[in-house]
């Protein structure tokens, strides 16, 4: 077989002739340009294995994959990152703002971004900073589920059920598993930052449930063990007040709750716990008792104190004046507080010399103040009996003098009863006229009192110690009443009898 001029000479191309057209062998051979500005034939194998190559030059990235971009420009509305891929992607610069909004990214910062779309409109991919942190955090919660790690949530508000809590994704912490106790009031944790286990993920459906109810049980597992192992009668421990009732306050020791009685607070009176006490307050405390079985843990703070009880008769002796609050009332007498832990009654029979007082508020009210003298002290049985009326003049000895028996006065009637009518002496002073003194001539004409009105009348008894005076309307024109007195009157001396007491025995 002949060979042209041309395969004898391959280096060579005559001017002004046509390159040759590729014959076929066999093989498909593809026409293309050479970069030399002339035409080249080429292998379609060996065209997509170097097209390949070509695509390979970038990084493979996948929709929906978040991945690592540089930062190439930043600008008032947009931020634009390399990526790595074909062109590159354009983030509205909101998603880089902080709580100020100021910018945290510059040129040639490395970000976390997610890939959206490949491709847009304009050729750019599509990628997203807020979405990729999103994605991340949703991560951390899966693997915090996993794994059965603590995670740090802000209450944002109080929502049906529970709380919304800000885990950097939002999540639901309900009120059952907010403490190991019942919280009544949820509106007072927003804004607080709690720690909690995240015990429900659904990342489909967005969901995740939090329990900080399961962590402090854990937590106060330990310390309670680490607690009873130390735990005797008469220990001074240090707790905090968890929680406020009326009739106590109940105080964590670690992981273990003693219950501080109202009673056992101070040694004086305490009307609630919150006047002494608030939730979580530090305090010192004393095991009075624990009962290993139940674990019940009762506590004292005022036995941290001295007793003031045990030198009382040293600062209250009896007879001596003193001052106090009233701090109490009720239907038999008034306590009255003379100190801090010590308090006195003054009984409703020692409260005045003349008045028939029923009830103390007559007299009294609650925070007065008053004197009183010390009428008797018990230290052992906690109690000192205190007197109004001793600290004032007993009106009653100075009625012997001035109302001598026989004396005539006018009185005014004030009450009427079957067995006579109460008249008034003096101011809160009444004496009783009896029915069988009503009548005021020879012939025992009974007279009708009336309530309210004015009537003349004589002494027949007077005896301050039983604090009573006897009147008589009879006395006043009775003869045999009047030779009956004089007599008596002769007789008297220093005696206590009474001119009633003489006609008795005539």
């Amino acid at each position: 077989m002949a060979i042209s001029q041309d395969e004898q000479h391959p280096g060579t191309e005559p001017q002004g002739t046509t390159p040759p057209v590729a014959r076929a062998t066999g093989k498909q051979v593809m026409k293309t340009t050479s970069p030399w500005g002339h035409d080249d034939d080429t292998d379609p194998q060996e065209y997509a294995r170097l097209l390949d190559l070509y695509d390979n030059s970038f990084r493979n990235l996948a929709e929906g994959e978040v991945v690592k971009g540089t930062v190439l420009k930043v600008t008032a509305n947009e931020v634009v990152i390399d990526v790595g891929y074909k062109s590159e992607g354009v983030i509205a610069v909101d998603e880089f703002l902080d709580e100020t909004g100021q910018v945290i990214v510059r040129e040639g910062d490395v970000v976390d971004v997610l890939l959206e779309r490949t491709e847009d409109r304009e050729g750019h991919i599509v990628l997203s900073r807020e979405k990729a942190e999103k994605m991340k955090i949703w991560d951390e919660v899966e693997r915090a589920f996993a794994e059965r790690k603590v995670v740090i949530g802000r209450v944002v508000e109080r929502i049906k059920g529970g709380l919304a809590v800000d885990i950097g994704v939002r999540a639901f912490l309900p009120g059952s598993q907010i403490d190991v106790r019942p919280v009544r009031n949820l509106d007072a944790l927003k804004g607080q930052e709690l720690r909690m286990r995240v015990i429900k993920v659904n990342k489909k459906r967005g969901n995740i449930v939090l329990s900080r109810k399961v962590l402090l049980e854990e937590e106060n597992a330990e310390k309670k063990k680490s607690t009873l192992e130390t735990l005797a009668e008469g220990k001074v421990l240090r707790g905090v007040v968890k929680n406020i009732t009326d009739y106590g306050a109940f105080i964590d020791l670690g992981g273990i709750d003693g219950l501080l009685h109202i009673t056992d607070m101070s040694w004086g009176r305490v009307g609630h716990p919150s006047e002494l006490f608030k939730v979580n307050d530090e305090i010192d405390v004393v095991v009075l008792k624990y009962d290993q079985a139940t674990e019940r843990v009762s506590l004292g703070h005022k036995q941290l104190m001295a007793d003031p009880w045990t030198t009382v008769m040293d600062r209250f002796p009896a007879g001596a004046r003193m001052t106090g609050k009233v701090v109490s009332l009720t239907d038999y007498g008034a306590f009255i507080e003379l100190e801090p832990g010590v308090e006195g009654l003054i009984h409703v029979s020692e409260m005045s010399w003349s008045k028939r007082v029923k009830h103390p508020s007559k007299i009294l009210n609650v925070g007065d103040p008053v004197e009183a003298m010390v009428l008797g002290v018990d230290p052992a049985a906690r109690r000192i009996s205190l007197g109004l009326k001793q600290v004032e003049q007993n009106p009653w000895h100075e009625l012997a003098e001035k109302y001598p028996v026989g004396t005539r006065i006018k009185g005014k009637v004030r009450n009427l009863t079957e067995f006579g009518a109460f008249v008034e002496v003096e101011e809160d002073i009444d004496g009783l006229i009896h029915v069988s003194e009503f009548d005021d001539s020879q012939g025992g004409e009974k007279i009708d009192l009336e309530v309210d009105k004015s009537y003349q009348m004589k002494i027949i008894k007077l005896s301050p110690a039983e604090r009573k005076i006897g009147l008589s309307i009879r006395a006043l024109t009775n003869a045999s009443y009047k030779a009956d007195y004089e007599s008596f009157s002769a007789s008297q001396g220093e005696g206590g009898a009474t001119l009633g007491d003489h006609l008795k025995h005539k």
